[in-house]
């Protein structure tokens, strides 16, 4: 995929980390849809289509999810695992952003899939190295 046609989804549990990717990926592109959820369930349901999560017209399945590693209820880790056990996520970029410098954690992630493995703090660069091919500015 040459553009980005659907929303993020930032899966993050600390306020503070969430409102500075939100500022760092507005730098890289201010266009960007967005969508918040702040734990390991919220982030099942919303993948699923689950609960308040159910319309996807206002909830859409994400093209990218940028996703924390510790979380209330379920970790990253689990994420992951569910979206590489689910065919119909199996498109989705996921790139883990978290605290953890533990290259067992790197290891881990990537073996379940994640796109890149990036500790805090998020940086505008950053996300553009990481998001590059993925940011074309939308066709009018």
């Amino acid at each position: 995929m040459s553009n980005l046609h659907g929303s993020i989804l930032v899966v993050e549990d600390d306020p503070h980390d969430a409102f500075f990717l939100k500022r760092a990926l507005h730098k890289v592109r201010q266009d960007l849809p967005l969508q918040f959820v702040t734990d390991g369930e919220q982030a099942l349901n919303y993948l699923n289509g689950q609960l308040q999560y159910s319309d996807r017209g206002a909830y859409p399945l994400p093209v990218t999810i940028f996703l924390d590693l510790k979380l209330p209820y379920f970790s990253g880790f689990q994420i992951l695992e569910h979206i590489k056990g689910k065919p119909d996520l199996a498109s989705i970029s996921v790139f883990v952003l978290t605290s953890s410098p533990e290259e067992r954690d790197r290891q881990r992630a990537l073996e379940l899939g994640a796109k890149a493995y990036l500790v805090k703090p998020a940086t505008p660069e950053m996300l553009r190295n990481v998001l590059g091919f993925q940011l074309a500015a939308p066709h009018s």
